[in-house]
This record gives structure tokens, C-alpha cells and sequence, in this order.
């Protein structure tokens, strides 16, 4: 194949890139997935030191270096099935909530022209992310408890956050041994969100003397604490609820979006005949806000039927809703840095070992959850109409190390069987832990296989197995309760390569 046909591939492949980068996934090294591609994926995700075709960009660009001359094309299709409880504790006993969100689909395609010392090509991929979703029934929908006697909350609780690379490698063989990688990443970032907050937790954001899990501030808090008399007003005695919602039906965007860059550099090493080195680093993306121009916002109050009305207060107090329609945007959401190395070893010629460790800054990016909402000028917005709120919530997530291994045997010229084992800390503190995010799960294990179809042909697939692991928010001891989230997944992921 010439390269200017290569060349029309990637441009080919480009085309669906945004489309297939969206993809939500519910990721489990913190956001990232626990292996990128079903190759790595049946060896506890190592890959930075072996062949393992295109899914390289996302793992070490500078293994594309080790496939043969032509071209090679990947597709893949891969399941996340995650298993989410939370738990409260109230008076009375401890409820359940069971995530309905158990089934994230992802497709993967990768392109690589090798010829002479060069290689290139493109992938698309998805990154990470993570998704919950509670229903209207579930004990999250009512952030009273109960209390609410007026009004039937209903609020369904729900969170998808998708990130994609669409990925331009470059690999050029400085010798028979040493071969140096780098990528140019196009990323494309989703986030919906549909968030109901009691009145214990929106005090604890609002009140300065608080704000144990976020702060919040700006012009709409401030007109809100001017009519909530816990906080001095006069006309809004209790707060049932406040909820946020920029959420769409969609399965490949969300509500608000953004774009930006990031990049890779990677190197591999023969030492010896039998053994490889390897080593990565991929840069802190640069993604713009995510914003969303269809937001809303709502509060359910108990409110001075007057105030309600923009009249004068009459005495009288009622449960009702305020609704709010707005634009919101999640500032300086990005994906951490991280570099790793590797280790592939063939102590006989069907036999392959392989360890990489990993290290992940999540500290760097993942601070605050920060969302600016703010309400449109019209006048069923009343009093509220074209002021902001500027809310935050603390994450605190530590920088996390990741250790896969992995085997592979080849049972016979045309079959492999691959197992291996995954662990990577969870970076979530448990005082900030949220049923919406759980992103806790630590120890994968793996199976995987391959079977040649032909000379220029083979599908390969991967089952990981991520064991249970809670977390509890132990609350403020007053008017937040204990939550305890739970987390376990079963993924997999198929893979079609054919090589011209």
C-alpha cells in the first residue's frame, strides 16, 4: 500500500473520531481504564515494553516501532460494567440505592503505516471517564428524607463524564534497539450532571463558617442568603432542596463539552534478545471549559407566598419550586499527567512476562470539581435572573500508583491464552467520597486470548474482573449522613486487526 493511501485512511478514520472518542466509559485506576486494548487488557493492562499493535498510542507510542512493515489496521469494541451501591445511614436503618448506569459501550479503531524506520498512523480512543445513575425511587431522590411533606422530590441522580483522544503518532527506529514515540492528542471532554443536594449540604457549601465538602458564592448565592433566614433573610424558611441539571439523552456527547490537546513521548529498548525495556510520559491535556448553554437549576423551598409572588411578604409560607433555566460551566476540567516504565522478558519463545509500573498526578488536576451556573436574564427567573452561582466542591484526590502484570503462552502457532493482575491505589479520600463519583475500585484481575485467523489476520479479546471496594463519607456528624459507596465492574473487549 502507498502511503498517500495510507494517508486517505487516516483522514477516513478521522471523520468518526469525535464520534467514537465520545463514549462514556466508567473507568478504574481513578478515571483511566485499567487497560487500552485487549492485548494489554488480558496482561492486567502492561504494555509499555511489547508489540501490542495500535492501542500503543494510548499505552507507549514508541511500541508501534515493533510491528512489522505495511499497514495495520485495529478494531475494537469493548463493554465497562460497572456495579454501584450507596448506602445511607439515617435513623431508622440503613437504605440502598443501586446505580442503574451497568453498561458503557466503547469502540476503538487504529491505523499504522510501518515502513523502513518510520512509523505513523492514528488512533481513536477513549480515554476514561465515569458514570452513576440513581433513580427517581431511590433514596436519593429525596435529599429531605422525608421531611419534604409537601413536595415529591422524584430527583433522579445522575453523572457521565466521557473523555476521547483522537491520536497522531510519530515512531522513528533510532537502531535496531532503541525506538523513540510521540503523539499529538486531539482530546474531546463530556460531562452530564443531574445532582440533587440537601439542605445540610447546600448550607455547608453557602455557609463560611462550614464548607467541610465545597464553598459557594457569587451574586445568586448572595440574593438567595438575603431571603434564607437560617442565614440572617427574610422569606425562604427552609431550603427541602437544590438541583443541578445539564444532562442530555445522548450515548456519544453530553451536555457540556470541550476540546483541547495533549501529548505523548515514549522510548523502548532491546537490552538483550529476550529482554525489552520500555518507558512513557503523557502530558496534562489543555481543554477548555466544559460548558453547556441549556442548564437549569431549581430549589425547593418553603417560601412567603408574597416573596414568591415579587410582592411584599404576607405571613404566609408554602412549599413550592423555583425553578431556574441557565447556562453553567465546569472550569478547568483536565486529564493528569503521567509516566510510567516497563518490563517484557521472554525466558523461552513462548512465553512472554511483563510488568509496567505507573504513576498518575491526579493531585495536579483534581483539586475541586468547580461549576459556574448562571441564570438567564428573563422574567420567570425573577429576582435570580442574570446572577451567578459559582459552586465548588473539594476532591483532594492523591496522585496514584498503578502495577499491572502479565503473562501470555502460546499454546500453539495460531493460539495464545493471556492472564494478569491489576492494582492501582484508590486516589479518592473517604471524607470526600460521592455516590455520583465512586472511583475507588483498586485489584483487576485478567483473561485474555488470541487466535490467528490467517498470515495477515487475528482477533483477540479480554475479560477483567475489578473486585468490590467501599468507601464511606462519614458525613459532618450532624446534618449530613454516613454514605457508603460501593464499587465492583466485569469488562471486556474484542479486537479484529488485519494486517495489508
Amino acid at each position: 500500500m502507498r502511503l498517500p493511501n495510507v494517508v486517505a485512511r487516516i483522514v477516513w478514520l478521522a471523520g468518526w473520531g469525535l464520534l467514537i472518542a465520545a463514549a462514556p466509559v466508567n473507568a478504574t485506576n481513578g478515571m483511566n481504564l485499567e487497560a487500552y486494548g485487549p492485548i494489554a487488557g488480558g496482561m492486567g493492562g502492561a504494555s509499555l515494553a511489547y508489540d501490542n499493535r495500535t492501542a500503543a498510542v494510548m499505552n507507549n507510542p514508541a511500541t508501534l516501532g515493533l510491528l512489522g512493515p505495511g499497514t495495520h489496521l485495529d478494531i475494537a469494541f469493548g463493554s465497562l460494567g460497572p456495579d454501584v451501591d450507596a448506602l445511607v445511614e439515617i435513623p431508622g436503618g440503613e437504605r440502598e440505592a443501586e446505580s442503574t448506569a451497568d453498561a458503557f459501550y466503547m469502540p476503538a479503531l487504529g491505523l499504522a503505516h510501518k515502513r523502513g524506520r518510520l512509523a505513523l498512523g492514528l488512533g481513536i480512543f477513549s480515554q476514561g471517564g465515569m458514570g452513576t445513575e440513581y433513580t427517581a425511587d431511590s433514596w436519593l431522590a429525596d435529599p429531605s428524607m422525608g421531611a419534604n411533606t409537601a413536595l415529591t422530590a422524584g430527583l433522579i441522580n445522575r453523572s457521565e463524564v466521557s473523555v476521547g483522544r483522537v491520536i497522531a503518532p510519530l515512531v522513528y527506529d533510532m537502531s535496531d534497539r532503541l525506538r523513540v514515540g510521540a503523539s499529538l492528542d486531539f482530546v474531546w471532554a463530556g460531562m452530564d450532571l443531574q445532582m440533587a443536594m440537601s439542605e445540610g449540604q447546600f448550607r455547608d457549601l453557602a455557609d463560611p463558617q462550614a464548607q467541610q465538602f465545597g464553598r459557594a458564592d457569587g451574586t445568586l448565592a448572595e440574593a438567595f442568603g438575603s431571603l434564607y433566614e437560617p442565614f440572617g433573610g427574610q422569606g425562604i424558611a427552609t431550603l427541602h432542596h437544590a438541583y443541578f441539571d445539564f444532562s442530555n439523552d445522548s450515548d456519544f456527547t453530553g451536555q457540556a463539552t470541550a476540546t483541547g490537546f495533549a501529548g505523548k513521548l515514549g522510548l523502548v529498548f532491546a537490552a538483550t534478545p529476550q529482554l525489552t525495556l520500555g518507558a512513557t510520559y503523557h502530558s496534562t491535556t489543555r481543554l477548555g471549559d466544559l460548558e453547556a448553554d441549556e442548564a437549569a437549576m431549581s430549589m425547593g423551598v418553603n417560601i412567603d407566598t408574597g416573596i414568591a409572588q415579587g410582592q411584599a411578604p404576607s405571613g404566609t409560607y408554602a412549599d413550592m419550586i423555583l425553578p431556574l433555566t441557565g447556562t453553567v460551566s465546569v472550569r478547568d476540567f483536565q486529564w493528569p499527567a503521567s509516566y510510567g516504565i516497563g518490563v517484557a522478558y521472554r525466558p523461552a519463545a513462548r512465553l512472554l512476562l511483563a510488568a509496567d509500573v505507573r504513576r498518575i498526578a491526579w493531585s495536579g488536576v483534581m483539586e475541586e470539581f468547580r461549576m459556574v451556573f448562571r441564570a438567564d436574564a428573563v422574567p420567570q427567573n425573577g429576582g435570580f435572573g442574570g446572577r451567578e452561582l459559582d459552586a465548588v466542591l473539594f476532591q483532594d484526590w492523591e496522585d496514584q500508583t498503578v502495577l499491572q502484570l502479565g503473562v501470555a503462552f502460546d499454546a500453539s502457532e495460531s493460539f495464545t491464552v493471556r492472564a494478569g493482575y491489576n492494582h492501582g491505589d484508590n486516589p479518592v479520600p473517604d471524607a470526600l467520597v460521592n455516590a455520583l463519583f465512586p472511583a475507588i475500585v483498586e485489584d483487576h484481575l485478567s483473561l485474555g486470548a488470541g487466535y490467528a485467523l490467517g498470515p495477515a489476520a487475528a482477533l483477540d479479546l479480554s475479560v477483567v474482573v475489578g473486585f468490590e471496594a467501599s468507601a464511606k463519607n462519614p458525613g459532618d456528624g450532624a446534618s449530613i449522613p454516613p454514605v457508603e459507596s460501593r464499587h465492583a465492574q466485569l469488562n471486556w473487549q474484542v479486537m479484529y486487526s488485519h494486517r495489508f
